[in-house]
Formats: C-alpha cells, structure tokens, sequence
C-alpha cells in the first residue's frame, strides 16, 4: 500500500458539540499523521467550490447553509492507504449505517449532522486538499518516530 494524503473535516455540528480532540485522536489511533490543521469559517464560494459535484441537486444549498453555519476544523492526513482507512474510520454517510466504533456510528445521530466529512478517492483528496490548503500549509513528509510500529 502506498502512502497517500486525505482531506477531513470536522463540521460544524462537531466542532459545536466539542467532539474535536475525540476525532482527532480517532486518526492518530489508526497510525495516520496529521500534516495539516485549520480552524476556519467557510465562505459560501468557497463551501460552493468543495460541494461542487452537487451543484443542481435538490440537498446543495442546505450543504453550504450547513457547512457555512460555523466553524469547521480542515485536516490533512497521510498515511499507507490513509483514503480508505480514514472512510473506515469515518464510518457510512448515513450514520444509522454506520458501524458501530466509526464516527459517525458513534457520534452522529442523522445524515444532515453527520459530523465530518471525508474525500472518497485520491481525486477528490487532490481536490478537496487544493480548496483548502496551499502547499506552503501542508508539513512535507517527516519521519515520526513510531512509524516504525505503525506499518512495515
């Protein structure tokens, strides 16, 4: 497996609930390094350009009314198949789905307060770290001193 970056928010509904260290700490127990970190508000341009995708569909503008409501906390992960391991983490979009154990499964109570956001595949990690980080933001790659006990 290849070591690859991911973006993950924590929205608002998680940052308003103090759920923020408890997320945080979801990624570091599963081995991920965190290489980025923003407390921000999202202007609706910019919550527009990271929900792009949906645009014209009947849910986009309570997506961006949602996300733009408060802070979001913007991350940037990388790890050995730091994509799919932080969906894992994440758990299903639809936290009655979700398994118990993930975030959602454990902390969120419906899809419209699902309490954090992760990109789906290496495109919209790519996408989604470029809306939200220029490169200057982001730590180059480091060795840590456990990742000798993380992965082989």
């Amino acid at each position: 497996m290849s070591v690859e970056r991911t973006f993950v928010a924590i929205k608002p509904d998680g940052v308003e609930r103090g759920l923020i260290g408890e997320i945080i700490g979801r990624f570091e127990k599963r081995g991920l390094k965190l290489v980025g970190l923003k407390l921000m508000k999202l202007s609706p341009e910019k919550a527009q350009e990271h929900y792009g995708e949906h645009k014209g569909k009947p849910f986009f503008d309570g997506l961006v009314s949602f996300i733009t409501s408060g802070p979001i906390v913007a991350m940037v992960w990388e790890g050995n198949g730091a994509i799919t391991l932080a969906r894992n983490v994440i758990g299903a979009t639809n936290p009655n789905a979700a398994a118990p154990g993930s975030i959602r499964g454990d902390l969120a109570v419906n899809i419209g307060r699902n309490v954090v956001h992760g990109s789906d595949g290496p495109e919209s990690a790519k996408r989604e770290i470029s809306i939200f980080f220029a490169d200057s933001e982001i730590l180059p790659e480091w060795p840590r001193s456990i990742d000798k006990w993380v992965s082989e």
